[in-house]
């Protein structure tokens, strides 16, 4: 229900309170207006009654009689004649046993009753009681018109419902119309006011002249609007700097990686071009016959073209470059790690070893980025094992639940695996583990972003990292990704 509404209803309420007391006060009034006009037939009743009495005593029954008639048509509004109580008289009154016995007592009786045309009488009997006898000698009745009261009552009953018709359509509709424009009207552009702001807008302010609290509300919520725009801008600048901040950040851990790398790429372009040198000098003897100068020819393409391609790799590792993720599988990823940090796993007695299942597991992920995050867990498991070991990354799924951060149900989700043999994490560093420049490691070995790195880069893909370790028995990484396997989602991508 609108509020000028529920505030018209209330004050009708009011109103009817109101005029209802003043109401209750009239009829008291009438009330005692009526009391009065049955005292003065009372009185009147009485004075006659004497009259009669006196008449009766001194002149005789004929002459009260008669001077009963003449009273009777003196005055229009009173009418008085001599009544017999018993039932075989002429125009007996309708009186109970009890109303007769109090005459025949002497006492008098005062009723109201109603004619035939709807004008209400006051009846006043009492009793004349001769000179020197007990019992009366005839009874008076005395009736007296309540026209004027009725009439009264009448048009103050009218004046009274009137009053309140009046004043509760005029109060009412006055209500309205104020109530429309001082509360109604404002209360609506307020709340376009607010539904816009809910949705992001904050633009256009509310412009309200009413110097009310209505208009204070208006003026206060254009100011936090306009707080809320200065804070919307504030926080989209701020995190576009948190982005290009993030973003600096994994670059410089790329770059901190690929120094790693380095030692094994130059190991790695060793082999090669000592095959290209050997060749190239095989051919620059000219001593060589055509088919073998070819062969030498191919082998020094071949070798240039594999160098070109591991220089290639770490470019592509090193590059900076915008998200693009696509659906693609695991095991592509994963080899790529693989073949990325072969070398540098060799060089610390580290086997590598990449377990990719049967069937293919797929992900919508950014492959560089995700390159990024599993090279960073390999690479803190392989300089966790100082004295060598075994390392495996394996892909599959894993059933679990996404943490409350992430929502989701228990589900089978796409999980690389990397298991290391390293000494273990202490259970009390373990939450720790990707706290940005928290290290376990000698000075030089590591920056502590490696792994802070990496959670970011999973969480972008809607997924998560779990850690199980214990002191003396490796470490294990869950990488999971979502969606679930075998969802709609998942299947609809993989048939497009």
């Amino acid at each position: 229900m609108k509020l000028a509404r529920k505030l018209t209803i209330a004050l009708v309420l009011g109103i009817l309170v109101v005029m209802g007391m003043y109401a209750t006060f009239q009829i008291r009034n009438e009330v005692v207006l009526v009391e009065g006009d049955t005292t003065r037939a009372r009185e009147l009743a009485t004075a006659i009654l004497r009259m009669l009495t006196d008449v009766w005593n001194r002149e005789g029954p004929e002459r009260a009689a008669s001077l009963v008639a003449i009273t009777d048509k003196a005055m229009p509004d009173v009418r008085v004649r001599l009544v017999d109580l018993e039932d075989g008289g002429e125009a007996p009154p309708v009186l109970d046993a009890a109303q007769r016995a109090m005459l025949r007592d002497g006492q008098f009786v005062s009723l109201v009753r109603e004619d035939a045309d709807g004008l209400e009488w006051t009846y006043i009997y009492g009793a004349i009681i001769a000179t020197g006898q007990a019992r009366p000698a005839a009874f008076i009745e005395a009736r007296q018109s309540r026209r004027v009261a009725q009439t009264f009552v009448r048009m103050n009953h009218t004046a009274i419902l009137l009053a309140t018709l009046g004043v509760v359509f005029a109060c009412g509709g006055i209500v309205m119309l104020v109530q429309l424009r001082l509360v109604g009207r404002p209360l609506a552009l307020l709340r376009e006011k607010a539904s816009r702001a809910g949705a992001g807008d904050f633009s256009g302010p509310l412009l309200l002249r009413q110097r009310d609290e209505i208009g204070d509300l208006a003026r206060d919520l254009n100011a936090m609007c306009e707080r809320l725009a200065e804070g919307q801008l504030r926080i989209a600048s701020e995190t576009d700097a948190r982005l290009a901040a993030l973003e600096q950040l994994r670059h410089t851990d790329r770059l901190a990686t690929v120094g790693q790398l380095a030692a094994g790429v130059a190991h790695e372009l060793g082999t090669p071009l000592s095959v290209v040198s050997a060749r190239a000098q095989l051919i620059a003897s000219t001593e060589l016959p055509r088919a073998e100068v070819v062969t030498s020819a191919r082998a020094i393409v071949e070798q240039g073209d594999r160098m070109a391609e591991i220089i290639q790799q770490l470019l592509d590792f090193s590059r900076r470059r915008p998200p693009r993720p696509t659906l693609g599988s695991l095991q592509q990823v994963v080899a790529r790690v693989v073949d990325m940090l072969g070398p540098v796993a060799a060089r610390a007695g580290v086997t590598l070893q990449a377990e990719t299942g049967g069937a293919p597991v797929l992900a919508h992920v950014d492959q560089g980025q995700m390159l990024q995050a599993l090279s960073n867990i390999v690479l803190n498991g392989i300089q966790a094992m100082r004295a060598g070991g075994h390392l495996r990354v394996r892909i599959g799924t894993r059933r679990a639940r996404p943490p409350a951060s992430l929502g989701g149900r228990e589900a089978e989700y796409p999980c690389v695996t990397i298991e290391d043999e390293g000494p273990g994490i202490p259970r009390d560093q373990l939450e720790r583990v990707f706290e940005p420049f928290f290290t376990t490691k000698s000075a030089g070995e590591g920056t502590g972003l490696g792994l802070p790195v990496a959670k970011g880069i999973v969480a972008e893909h809607g997924g998560w990292i779990e850690v199980e370790s214990e002191v003396g028995r490796g470490t294990r990484f869950f990488v999971l990704l979502g969606p679930p396997v075998g969802s709609r989602t998942d299947a609809m991508e993989v048939a497009s």
